[in-house]
């Protein structure tokens, strides 16, 4: 299968890139910080755009202190399999997330992601098993947050099911089947089924909307994974103790609530409400005199724009949302800001369409991401090392004198 282009630069690119010689680039290839591979001709090498930018970066001076900016070519770096990220979006095991969005369902980005092709983690048959014990607190928390809700039923799905602690690759597999018909059950507040899970989710959310299915097919899909983010990492780094997939989606879960992170989408939703009910222009420049962000536009990754957030809302505009709320808005604020929409804005327009309340942003994401965290989770079981990083001490010399009062 042909690798996208966007993935490589030739050896000239590379150089001009890094602004060294060819002998140089060479030279950063047998030391393992450039990886290459023969080109499609065999006559030549190319190589790896991603690991370019990562040693530029490395080599650039920073305004902030090591270790505090955001996206430090300094931190933790793991290979890894399942996904990466490029200007044209997320790749996903080879394949890139806004083609993928195009035609399947998140349960195919999740066979991908997991590859695996000896079974159907998605088998009718494949369901969760649910307890008394869990049957109980999930109706107890029937009225509270639905994260929250499947946090503590996750907590004691691992008891529940007795294949819970496999260490086989094809029954992990079918182990992600059961979480995540499991996790979209219980944030639904519904039973457990083998349909779809897209369709699950439309006939909960908007069983009105004639297009409510397919944008939130779409929106799964380009939400299943995106490389080595906070909460995946911390999937990554739950799992490397040994623990079983449940508990390490607790983790993931914990870790997107951040506002930082998965919580974006409910600042995004805010704004959005502020400018739908209002002229656009005045109230950007407002803000842009404040000197005040705009949530959901800019991205430490994507300088460019964010993929899956065009992707998204070009799917809106298709079919009937308020194009004031797909083009206008980010449009106007790229010009005023020069930060471009971003995944979290596309989803507060996608929830907003369906006359959803806000916070609905978060789940949906959740609901996606427990693919991906899925993947990771398996991949560092498969190496079965502990994550554990060092840190750069930048304290007082030791030897110092204890203060006393």
């Amino acid at each position: 299968m042909k690798k996208p282009a966007g993935l490589y630069l030739s050896a000239r690119e590379a150089s001009a890139e890094l602004a060294i010689s060819q002998a140089t680039l060479y030279a950063y290839v047998s030391r393992g910080l450039i990886r290459s591979e023969p080109a499609e001709d065999s006559r030549s090498h190319r190589y790896r755009a991603e690991d370019v930018r990562t040693l530029k970066e490395r080599r650039a001076p920073s305004p902030e202190p090591r270790g505090l900016r955001s996206f430090d070519a300094d931190l933790p770096v793991m290979d890894s399999a399942v996904a990466t990220i490029t200007e044209d979006g997320a790749i996903y095991r080879g394949v890139n997330c806004i083609d993928l969005a195009e035609r399947d369902t998140l349960e195919h980005a999740a066979t991908l992601l997991w590859d695996v092709t000896g079974v159907d983690p998605f088998d009718q048959n494949n369901c969760p098993v649910v307890s008394d014990e869990m049957r109980a607190v999930a109706e107890a928390a029937r009225g509270a947050n639905a994260i929250d809700r499947a946090i503590a039923v996750l907590a004691l799905a691992a008891r529940a099911d007795p294949r819970a602690f496999t260490r086989a690759d094809e029954e992990r597999a079918m182990l992600g089947g059961r979480i995540m018909r499991l996790v979209v059950a219980t944030m639904l507040n519904a039973k457990s089924s083998a349909k779809p899970l897209h369709l699950q989710i439309a006939r909960v959310w908007a069983p009105e909307h004639k297009h409510a299915a397919d944008l939130i097919r779409r929106a799964l899909v380009l939400l299943a994974d995106h490389e080595l983010n906070a909460s995946t990492f911390t999937v990554r780094c739950a799992a490397s103790t040994g623990l079983n997939l449940y508990d390490a989606m607790i983790a993931g879960l914990v870790a997107l609530k951040g506002p930082k992170h998965g919580g974006a989408g409910v600042l995004a939703a805010q704004l959005l409400k502020t400018l739908a009910n209002s002229e656009v222009a005045p109230v950007i420049r407002e803000r842009v005199a404040l000197g005040e962000r705009f949530a959901g536009f800019g991205h430490g990754v994507y300088k460019h724009g964010d993929p899956r957030a065009w992707a998204l809302l070009e799917a809106l505009a298709r079919s009937g949302a308020d194009r004031k709320l797909t083009h206008e808005i980010p449009e106007r604020i790229a010009e005023a800001t020069g930060e471009f929409v971003n995944i979290d804005y596309a989803l507060a327009v996608l929830v907003h369409t369906l006359g959803l309340p806000p916070g609905h942003e978060l789940v949906l994401f959740s609901m996606a991401r427990t693919v991906g965290w899925i993947a990771h989770a398996c991949e560092q079981l498969r190496h079965g090392r502990l994550i554990r990083p060092r840190a750069r001490y930048v304290g007082p010399a030791p030897g110092r004198s204890p203060v006393r009062a």
